[in-house]
């Protein structure tokens, strides 16, 4: 049971896009220590809960990855700005999607219009952390 615990604390950190030092402090605070490797599984539940008090919120079931790798594109582009977004959902992905393109998933994209679509992320990405993007 500890090894998911202990993903979960980091995913939760990622997710949350704490710096390094936010997420130690965090961890002191909340158990006194500053390696969540160090932490007893009850440590790491208390971790988790005050990482859902701060926002972040467990994904839902994940879809498959796609066979088609200018879909996965499309999706690993959008990984990168989840952190900067106020709705980092699939179906957010989706509404994006669906401005672009007219199509309502990323999965129906032809080659073509997720090019499109990742120029428009690339972009997005720049404005947002710019260098990011070549």
């Amino acid at each position: 049971m500890r090894n998911p615990l202990l993903a979960k604390v980091h995913i939760a950190r990622k997710d949350l896009a704490l710096a390094e030092e936010s997420y130690r402090a965090l961890l002191a605070r909340v158990t006194g220590k500053t390696s969540a490797a160090d932490c007893s599984d009850g440590e790491l539940d208390a971790v988790l809960t005050e990482f859902k008090r701060v926002g972040w919120a467990p994904r839902a079931k994940r879809r498959p990855l796609s066979n088609k790798p200018h879909v996965r594109k499309v999706f690993a582009l959008w990984g990168e700005l989840r952190p900067h977004l106020r709705d980092g959902s699939t179906r957010a992905l989706c509404a994006f999607v669906r401005r672009q393109t007219g199509l309502e998933d990323p999965e129906w994209l032809s080659p073509d219009e997720a090019n499109s679509v990742i120029e428009a992320l690339k972009k997005w990405l720049h404005r947002v952390r710019p260098g990011s993007v070549e």
